[in-house]
């Protein structure tokens, strides 16, 4: 740098007007040719063809920056469920995690990204994925948090929270109406003012209102229009009606189309400026976009870059020792030990220790944590469930069979005591959709199937939107074999979401970890034997059959979202399904008296008296629905907006209370384009789940 050159290198202690002065004075000092270079990544592509296509393997330049200026440059690594970088710790997947109800285990697991992230040389974390499931057929399902827009933007704001208290800027993704896989490059979803605002939008305000950093756009165009340069979403509703600060960059690869991305209000295109770039300065030369939407796009860029780099840190360095260490590994098995789903158990469990088990399924093996696409990461080890069941019980289990000789399976079983059978889906079922042309880097274990280790793009198609909502056809074959041959048997399902289960009473007892994390199986063996009573719920329905879910085409040109799915949809029809979002069994069991609710001034306030009546102690998550007048416009019959999870010993009670804020209550008026409180009788439920059955009510008058 020449003594005539300005230096605008970050420091710390800047305040808002020296950080605003520094940002002008880069702008200032910039050529058009500099600033357009802030607004795209650069140097991915050389980057994977120099690591052999490992995603993640070295920090990537996703914004920002200018070296001839001192510009700070943003370093981009997910997701979801840990850093995808190096080693790095790898907790249970995002849906996982979503059965937890646990905000306080959230925004640690946040914090915990946030350090290894900081450790591995990146400042921007891709981790905050909440699109919404609208159908369990997903293939990226496992990377959100459940069905329901309150739950959403509670658990993700909490995870953004935590990343960014190590001033490192969290995305919230993908934005928006994101919910195929396989079509996420063309489909065209149509949708309504009213259903985006009230279904597909509240969780992203909730996690931007929470000071989320930096908003990614979908790849799918919403409306006609593809939303990575949508004046109406990334303008209109973000900016405008939210007042978003922050800067919002593309998904990787075929995010955006065109260079007028950049008016609608897309400030980066990532990984290379494939449609920004020259195409955009072109266009500013031509008069096509003003020089002001390139000004604008690097203020946005550059303050949010300034305020994390200026901002104390809580740590004075951040060191290769934060990464994977023990307090880390041991917080990702307390989330698999909260989000696992107790469906059903006729007292099966817990095991005594004394009990002889066998283990039967491939799964059992398999160091299977979740799919292989930018979610991927690569932890030190990986605790399978035969790993994990072998440490417990302190001697060496063999699998005693599995899918492939069902003979073999039925003669074993006969002999159990116990049967537990690990079944669910894999990387190759569902995830993220990666043709066999491309690849990334799977997660690495001594004790890996062969078809789920290794490279990726070895001509085999991975990932992608599930077809069948059951088991595959030879996991089925097993559950059956084995539950006719032994009543004691125990189904372990290890998935992304919801799987139909109409074999599920005929088992003993049907736990549902998801995709556990590097921790799964040491959890999964505390859980089955009663060292930790299980405590998760249900963050979607499980449906009784396919036709009770919403339409849904992985291959769709086009799709309309309507504003009901999940338990809004099977309520509207009066379809009880399998199981309703929000359940789960423990150990123990809970009572609920003395409901009692009254209006405020800022809303609406109830409180309820959980009693603990059984004789271990156990957690228990406490649902708050409202049912609304529905006279002037149509509500579902009802709609989650609280949830606590509360811890009681045998015999104890507790009293819980809620605040539901009065814009929690409002509808969506599409013809004044403004939110608007219907007045009458508002219903409170509260209880253990969303079954009309587990719910006390109360009425407020509004």
């Amino acid at each position: 740098m020449s003594d005539t050159t300005p230096d605008f290198a970050p420091r710390k202690g800047l305040n808002e007007i020296d950080i605003s002065e520094m940002v002008e004075g880069v702008i200032q000092s910039a050529t058009l040719e500099e600033k357009v270079a802030m607004m795209s990544g650069r140097g991915f592509m050389e980057s994977m063809q120099r690591t052999n296509n490992q995603w993640g393997a070295e920090p990537y330049q996703a914004g920002g920056g200018c070296e001839r200026l001192g510009a700070p440059t943003f370093y981009f690594t997910d997701g979801p469920r840990g850093v995808a970088r190096g080693n790095s710790t790898c907790f249970p997947a995002t849906m996982a995690r979503g059965a937890s109800w646990d905000r306080d285990l959230e925004q640690r697991i946040g914090e915990a990204m946030g350090k290894e992230i900081r450790a591995q040389d990146c400042n921007l974390s891709g981790a905050v994925c909440i699109n919404l499931l609208r159908h369990p057929g997903w293939g990226r399902a496992q990377e959100t948090y459940g069905e329901d827009p309150y739950h959403l933007g509670e658990m993700g704001a909490a995870l953004s929270t935590g990343i960014q208290t190590h001033n490192v800027a969290a995305t919230v993704k993908h934005f928006a109406v994101n919910s195929i896989e396989n079509s996420r490059f063309k489909v065209n979803v149509k949708i309504d003012d009213r259903t985006l605002r009230e279904v597909y939008l509240p969780h992203f305000k909730r996690v931007v209102d929470s000071g989320c950093s930096t908003v990614m756009s979908a790849y799918n165009k919403m409306n006609g229009e593809y939303c990575g340069q949508n004046h109406e979403l990334l303008t209109g509703i973000l900016r405008g009606e939210w007042g978003f600060e922050g800067f919002v960059h593309s998904d990787w690869i075929f995010g955006v189309y065109k260079p007028y991305g950049a008016a609608a209000g897309l400030d980066v295109e990532n990984p290379e400026p494939i449609y920004f770039g020259q195409n955009l300065i072109k266009s500013v030369k031509k008069g096509a976009i003003a020089p002001s939407v390139i000004d604008t796009a690097c203020r946005r860029i550059l303050t949010t870059a300034y305020k994390i780099l200026s901002a104390e840190d809580p740590f004075d360095t951040y060191t290769m020792d934060m990464v994977a260490n023990e307090e880390h590994i041991l917080l990702a098995r307390e989330a698999a030990e909260k989000s696992a789903v107790l469906l059903t158990n006729n007292g099966i469990l817990p095991l005594q220790k004394a009990s002889e088990i066998s283990v039967f399924g491939s799964l059992a093996t398999v160091a299977n944590t979740g799919d292989h696409g930018s979610s991927t990461v690569r932890p030190p080890h990986v605790i399978t469930p035969l790993q994990g069941l072998s440490a417990y019980l302190e001697k060496d289990l063999a699998l005693a069979g599995d899918e492939t000789d069902l003979e073999q399976a039925a003669a074993a079983a006969r002999n159990a005591e116990v049967a537990i059978v690990i079944v669910g889906t894999t990387a190759d079922d569902e995830g993220e959709f990666i043709p066999g042309n491309l690849s990334t880097q799977t997660e690495s274990s001594g004790n890996k199937a062969d078809e789920n280790s290794g490279p990726l793009g070895s001509g085999k198609d991975r990932g992608g939107d599930r077809r069948k909502l059951r088991l595959p056809d030879p996991q089925q074959a097993l559950v059956d074999t084995v539950t006719e041959n032994n009543p004691n048997t125990i189904v372990v399902l290890v998935c992304g979401s919801a799987i139909i289960c109409d074999w599920a009473d005929k088992a003993g007892a049907v736990l549902q970890t998801f995709y556990a994390g590097m921790e799964g199986g040491a959890a999964l063996a505390n859980l089955l034997y009663g060292d930790v009573n299980p405590s998760g719920k249900l963050p979607f329905s499980v449906a009784h059959s396919e036709e009770d879910y919403p339409f849904f085409d992985p291959d769709a040109d086009e799709i309309e979202y309507g504003p009901l799915h999940g338990y809004t949809l099977l309520e509207s029809t009066n379809t009880a399904p399998m199981f309703r979002f929000g359940h789960g069994l423990s150990y123990t069991q809970f009572g609920y008296r003395a409901l009692k609710a009254r209006r405020t001034p800022e809303g609406i306030e109830a409180e309820v008296t959980l009693v603990n009546t059984g004789n271990v102690a156990g957690t228990e998550i406490v649902q708050l629905y409202i049912g609304f007048p529905g006279d002037l416009v149509y509500r579902p019959d009802k709609l989650l907006r609280g949830f606590e999870r509360v811890t009681l010993d045998a015999g104890t009670r507790k009293t819980i209370r809620f605040q539901v804020p009065v814009k929690q209550l409002k509808y969506y008026d599409s013809d004044t384009r403004s939110w608007r409180i219907e007045p009458g009788a508002h219903t409170i439920h509260v209880g253990g789940s969303s079954d009309p059955a587990a719910l006390l009510n109360a009425k407020v008058s509004i």
